[in-house]
């Protein structure tokens, strides 16, 4: 079995400290609540030694009137703590989201191709949520029970020191009980989150676009339903355990102090040494103790069973950031763009090899080869989806590892095979690039996508949601829409990443004029996988195992013979000048 991630508790208090002004005025409000509530017993006390037996009947209105008082007060006291400290909860839950999601938007694309979508989203929705109760409401419960067991105890000592000893003498097994509890829910719960993003990752797989046509036409419906009862059959075991486990045992600790203030009754009634209002001041007070201690029993079950999500979490916080950003921004940036002895390797094996290529500004570079050459890892390393091996990436000179990533952004623009769009409308998806685009602006930007006359016939227009990933669209009208989305972002250095291979003839060609007008008087890496559409370029590359075995024009490379020539011949749609 993993092991799971531990979580220190000094690390979970430092997730208060902000807010520590205001955890004070709670803690406050608390002892103040606390104190107060002690007085009804006292006040109970001489209304049944002394008003009542006495009928002085001012002294009982008095006494009546304090008790309202004391419970007026803790009341109030009691919604102004929840208050504060439900608000300061939520403000930690949603500064450790936040904290989360910046911290994997750090991470390089390696991390995303190893784990699946669904566990991130469970450890961002499920570990967190299953934190609320515990971060909103147990700092407050663990100070309020325990100011209150405190004054209790002292009240209880006022009273009867010998009772009091009593009372206390199984506290320590209570405790002792409650930690094994503990410790078994705490093992329940890491389970039960490991089985929740399980299911978690089922349902974003197969309950996608992708996932429901691929179910459909394997004929899988069936046993992807199978699998998710599963799945759901084992999570739904586990909070029975969770639920269960040391119930027994906790409930002899309510049996026993329940038992308590009745054994209480019967010494009292043996020996006649305490009046009847000190009688029942007394088991008012531990009526109180037994209350607030169970209850801190249980916080500390609680806490227990969430430090398994807090160790998820911070597990994720604690990953190594591979890809840090610089500190330097290109004013005015040309697109001169060099790769320097460049090499790269997913594992021991490398991928890319003393690359050495030249990208003037405004130039066009093609890079071609076979499957598995490395021409998509390339193009990966100028955004910095990955960082270099070896050598250097460099923009106008500057090693794309000193550029800020809002530098980097800017400078560079990449429109990819497999288009994503978001579930939103066509303007929200296109102002992603730039979300203070003007109406003017994102027709301008369709229209040089060719794609604006296919908008405007729409219903709803520039307002139409696309659907989950873009599939109430066709593939060369979501290639057109981030063509359109590239223009907006209007970077000096454009990557076409096989932009067009998965499209028909005909769409292509009208994707490819569109392509041509975005790169036009850009510097432009092309991915090419149809060698028809990089005839024209200024530079052609043709990688071979990660390395540059051969580098010119179209026509000086066909003059060659080698390997480009092969490429051509096998491609067939490039006829020889």
């Amino acid at each position: 079995m993993t092991e799971e991630p531990r979580a220190p508790m000094r690390r979970i208090i430092q997730l208060f400290r902000p807010y520590h002004g205001r955890l004070s005025v709670v803690l406050g409000l608390i002892a103040l609540s606390s104190l107060v509530g002690l007085a009804s017993p006292f006040l109970l006390r001489e209304v049944l030694d002394a008003a009542i037996p006495q009928r002085n009947l001012s002294l009982l209105s008095l006494l009546v009137l304090g008790m309202l008082a004391v419970a007026v007060a803790t009341s109030v006291f009691d919604v102004l703590q929840t208050l504060i400290s439900t608000t300061v909860g939520q403000r930690v839950m949603h500064d450790l989201r936040t904290r989360v999601y910046a911290h994997l938007q750090r991470m390089s694309l390696a991390f995303f191709t190893r784990t699946r979508t669904g566990e991130v989203q469970s450890r961002l929705a499920n570990d967190i949520g299953g934190m609320q109760s515990v971060v909103t409401s147990t700092a407050t419960s663990i100070v309020s029970n325990l100011t209150t067991v405190v004054a209790s105890v002292v009240a209880m000592l006022v009273l009867d020191w010998r009772l009091t000893v009593a009372s206390l003498t199984l506290l320590p097994v209570f405790v002792w009980i409650s930690r094994k509890v503990g410790d078994e829910r705490k093992r329940i719960t890491a389970q039960r989150q490991r089985k929740l993003a399980v299911m978690s990752s089922m349902v974003q797989e197969s309950l996608s676009v992708s996932g429901i046509m691929l179910g459909r036409t394997m004929g899988q419906s069936p046993e992807l339903t199978r699998r998710f009862a599963a799945a759901s059959g084992e999570l739904a075991d586990l909070g029975v355990q969770s639920s269960m486990a040391g119930r027994w045992r906790q409930s002899t600790i309510q049996i026993v102090m329940a038992a308590m203030p009745a054994l209480i009754y019967w010494v009292s009634g043996m020996t006649s040494v305490l009046s009847i209002g000190t009688v029942v001041a007394f088991t008012t007070l531990q009526a109180g103790l037994f209350r607030p201690t169970v209850s801190l029993l249980r916080t500390g079950v609680e806490v227990q069973s969430s430090l398994a999500l807090f160790g998820r979490i911070f597990e994720y916080l604690d990953l190594p950031v591979d890809i840090t950003p610089g500190s330097r921004a290109l004013e005015r940036p040309r697109g001169d763009v060099r790769f320097e002895d460049v090499s790269f390797a997913y594992g021991e094996a490398p991928t890319l090899t003393g690359v050495d290529l030249t990208i003037p500004a405004g130039t066009s570079l093609a890079v071609v080869g076979e499957t598995g050459s490395g021409k998509t890892t390339l193009s990966y390393l100028l955004p910095r989806l990955y960082d270099v091996g070896g050598g250097r990436v460099t923009v106008d000179g500057v090693d794309v590892r000193e550029l800020t990533f809002e530098a980097l952004a800017e400078t560079v623009g990449v429109v990819s095979q497999e288009t994503y769009l978001f579930h939103t409308s066509i303007a929200e998806n296109l102002r992603f690039a730039k979300p203070d685009a003007t109406e003017e602006e994102l027709v301008a930007a369709a229209r040089a996508a060719r794609i604006h006359d296919h908008i405007a016939a729409l219903p709803d227009g520039y307002d139409t949601v696309v659907g989950e990933r873009g599939y109430r669209f066709s593939g060369g009208e979501k290639q057109r829409l981030a063509i359109a989305r590239a223009l907006l972002r209007n970077p000096p250095v454009l990557i076409l990443d096989e932009a067009t291979s998965a499209l028909d003839t005909q769409t292509e060609h009208a994707v490819q004029e569109a392509l041509d007008d975005l790169a036009a008087g850009r510097t432009t890496i092309t991915i090419a996988h149809r060698l028809s559409t990089v005839r024209d370029a200024d530079q052609i590359a043709v990688l071979d195992g990660g390395r540059v075995v051969e580098l010119g024009t179209h026509d000086d490379l066909l003059a060659l013979g080698g390997a480009y020539a092969a490429l051509v011949a096998r491609d067939g749609d490039v006829v020889p000048a």
